[in-house]
């Protein structure tokens, strides 16, 4: 299975030292440099998670499309979504909206993070997403109430 992801899922994932969900449930993750380069940036979350081995850094090909979408997306957005179609990932891992519909509406199969924490609970990862969901909250990922609630209604947390 071939799983590409952005800089978001990484980091939030990372400050509550859960990264190895990733592991658990892809065996490896795809990342584009850019994503490499964003979490390097600074040694926060993430800084030393993205060295592990079930991470691959992959450049992408293609330059000309990634201007392109840089008029709407970041840098890591833009290249996760390239490197994905480049792929042809199976799945495609992105929080922010506009990168997750863009990526929808180009044919990858797309997920967020708390869908990521869900199928863990499913998988019997996890035993429960709320506490994995207020830590991430407490050490800065933020989710508007209307998702918060909604997520969690759905899933029989709340």
């Amino acid at each position: 299975m071939i799983v590409v992801t952005n800089t978001t899922p990484i980091i939030s994932l990372a400050s509550i030292q859960k990264t190895e969900i990733l592991k658990r449930l892809f065996s490896e993750i795809i990342i584009p440099q850019a994503v490499y380069d964003e979490i390097k940036a600074k040694e926060s979350y993430g800084y030393k998670e993205v060295e592990s081995d079930f991470i691959k850094v992959q450049q992408i090909k293609g330059q000309l499309y990634k201007d392109l979408l840089l008029n709407q997306l970041d840098n890591g957005e833009a290249e996760t979504i390239l490197l994905a179609k480049e792929l042809d990932a199976d799945l495609v891992i992105i929080d922010e909206n506009i990168a997750y519909k863009i990526a929808q509406n180009s044919d990858l199969k797309v997920t967020r993070t708390l869908s990521i924490l869900l199928k863990a609970k499913e998988m019997g990862i996890i035993k429960r997403v709320k506490p994995l969901l207020d830590e991430m909250i407490s050490k800065g990922r933020w989710y508007s109430p209307r998702v918060y609630n909604g997520f969690l209604k759905k899933i029989g947390e709340l």
